[in-house]
């Protein structure tokens, strides 16, 4: 079977790629269990086929934006700026082979360990599912196979089905840069495809970003798996009395609304005080409508349309939701086809699901407050726990907030929408399980394994010299 690969914007076919079955995932799995066993792939080779993949990506930048820009919801200008990213991505995955060398045991201070001594280093956890969504569909896709290669790892990759090119020729780029086949496999989901990929006994860690929902299939149909899970935000930004509000307001809008806010660290709840609501509204106001949406390949383009033009219509249907409940459009608001226009949203009630859920849409909510210590609760009283921003020329208050903000990460005169690759990147609550960020997901792909050394162990015996030194008599 094959799957069609069409444009979301106007539903132009773009490719066909051959759906993969339950034995295809067996048959890859197999391959690679059978290399991790029988063929070293040396640290030393294990970089340098990285440190290839990074020329080689920077050498293809334009063909791999073009397809990203082509297959997914991404303007010309994003993709571009994704591939820059990856690129950066693969360089510190290379630089990351540091990680591995573990240290010393320090068994002094231990009863049982005087006559020991040992060491231990990072070894691979054998086989690494990487099941990837849309929205990033080359540098999320790097953020798994670059920790798991270097770390050692085999990894199966299974790309969102709506973005599969930029996946499938990124293995084939990693392959023409010197990673061996028999360490890298990529697999089109088909009927019982995933099902079949996570259960596999053989796979050893899975490592997913996407929806809870899915989720929590994968984690009870996985069992005793080590698994690692991304699964998006509902994120919030604090404006307080004291901040530069045109500053904020334009950090809202590019944070809110970028890749059609289809984006885990997408702001989408602002909490503004009161004395500086009407002004913060009126410079978000302003510059969502001056935002230009249309063709992605456009370069005056600022908001390309949404994955399909399903996700458009419930977009639409959750922003009539909460204009029904009393909410005020102030701009935007409107669907054409897949796209939907930069939305911004004032008096939602707490229930509506732009309020309670993750959006994943252009849209943005901003809310008055008059006491901090309310912004920071309805901030939290979320399921999400991604990251949140705060603004305020105050470094007291702002790391006061921080402190109690129960996300992964909070910035500080910046939103929510901040990810520098190297960082530890993952959240509370419903956000998910373990970390990414290069070096952090290299430790979690790994495992520590110890060698410890008897000193007076069988076959040996020590013999006390004056002084205290011992000399080795061997039997």
């Amino acid at each position: 079977m094959s799957l069609e690969v069409r444009d979301p914007e106007d539903g132009v076919l773009l490719g066909r790629v051959c759906t993969s079955t339950t034995e295809d995932v067996r048959r890859a799995v197999a391959h690679l269990h059978r290399h991790l066993q029988d063929d070293d792939w040396p640290l030393r080779a294990r970089r340098q086929a990285l440190e290839k993949a990074v020329l080689l990506l920077g050498e293809q930048a334009d063909r791999f934006a073009n397809i990203i820009a082509a297959e997914s919801s991404k303007t010309i200008t994003e993709a571009e700026r994704e591939v820059l990213r990856s690129i950066e991505t693969f360089r510190l995955s290379a630089a990351a082979s540091g990680e591995l060398a573990g240290e010393t045991l320090g068994f002094e201070e231990s009863l049982a360990g005087g006559t020991k001594i040992g060491w231990y280093s990072r070894k691979p956890v054998g086989i690494v599912a990487a099941i990837t969504p849309f929205n990033d569909p080359l540098n999320l896709v790097a953020h798994k196979l670059g920790p798991a290669l270097i770390g050692g790892n085999g990894v199966v990759l299974k790309p969102s089905t709506r973005t599969p090119l930029t996946g499938l020729a990124l293995v084939q780029l990693l392959l023409e840069a010197g990673v061996p086949s028999g360490r890298i496999a990529a697999i089109v989901s088909g009927p019982g495809v995933a099902e079949a990929l996570v259960t596999d006994p053989r796979v050893d860690l899975i490592s997913f970003t996407g929806g809870p929902q899915t989720a929590e299939r994968i984690a009870a149909a996985a069992g005793a798996k080590k698994i690692l899970s991304e699964l998006g935000g509902n994120n919030a930004t604090i404006v307080c009395a004291d901040a530069d509000a045109e500053a904020a307001a334009k950090a809202i809008v590019a944070g809110a609304f970028g890749v059609a806010g289809q984006n885990c660290l997408s702001v989408q709840r602002v909490y503004v005080h009161t004395s500086l609501f009407e002004e913060v509204l009126d410079h978000v106001t302003s510059g969502t409508r001056a935002l230009r949406t249309g063709p992605k390949l456009d370069r005056g383009t600022d908001v390309g349309p949404l994955i399909s033009e399903a996700e458009a219509r419930r977009v639409e249907e959750w922003v009539e939701e909460a204009k029904a409940a009393g909410a005020t459009v102030h701009a935007g608001g409107h669907r054409h086809n897949a796209h939907f226009e930069p939305t911004v949203l004032t008096e939602v009630p707490p229930e509506c699901r732009v309020i309670r859920e993750e959006v994943f849409g252009p849209v943005v909510s901003i809310l008055p407050f008059i006491d901090v210590q309310d912004a920071i609760h309805a901030a939290n009283n979320t399921d999400y726990g991604l990251q949140a921003g705060v603004f305020t020329q105050s470094i007291d208050l702002a790391l006061a907030i921080a402190d109690r903000l129960h996300v992964g990460a909070v910035v500080i005169n910046e939103t929510s929408d901040v990810r520098i690759d190297s960082m530890p990147f993952g959240g509370f609550k419903k956000s998910g399980v373990g970390r990414e960020g290069v070096r952090y997901a290299v430790h979690e792909m790994t495992e520590p394994k110890s060698t410890i050394v008897n000193l007076q162990g069988s076959g040996s015996r020590w013999q006390q010299l004056p002084g205290g030194l011992p000399e080795r008599k061997t039997s």
